[in-house]
């Protein structure tokens, strides 16, 4: 039986420290989905949920449990974001029925939330954009905060930089 893994395919593969051609490396990519972007520092992304704005939270459950959560922040896990917001979806959510939604997706340190954000984008919400150094940044410029998850959680903490 042949399959993916099995030596007669593999040895027929180039080295496996040769990108196939025609591929593009994650920097690049990365760079690509940042080029379409108006990426928000955390104190702009603030005034801008202020003003309507919708912040998306796109961090796994366990992650966000270990960190930290932003108060209002609306949580659609990255594996489910596209169909979650893409008006044309049978998946959306009910608010996600227009492409000029102003949509700021974050993750941890804002690498995941570019290339999510540019996801977005394609499908044309031409608003989207993320949150420059994501989760952390926000926290380091003492924006509101719900403490990690093993944390007492009275009410959003503010750390004063």
């Amino acid at each position: 039986m042949i399959t993916p893994w099995n030596s007669s395919v593999l040895g027929s593969c180039p080295a496996h420290h040769t990108a196939p051609a025609g591929s593009t490396g994650i920097a690049d990519v990365l760079e690509n989905a940042r080029r379409r972007l108006r990426r928000l520092e955390p104190e702009d992304a603030h005034l801008a949920v202020h003003a309507g704005a919708m912040l998306v939270d796109i961090r796994p459950a366990a992650q966000r449990a270990a960190t930290g959560e932003i108060p209002g922040a609306l949580i659609i896990e990255r594996n489910v974001l596209e169909w979650r917001l893409d008006p044309r979806s049978d998946a959306r959510l009910p608010f996600a029925d227009r492409y000029d939604l102003p949509v700021i997706v974050f993750c941890q340190e804002g690498y995941t939330s570019s290339l999510a954000a540019a996801a977005l984008q394609e499908l044309g919400l031409h608003l989207a954009t993320d949150l420059t150094g994501g989760f952390r940044a926000w926290r380091n410029a003492g924006l509101p905060t719900f403490p990690p998850a093993n944390a007492p959680r009275l009410q959003p903490s503010y750390q004063h930089a």
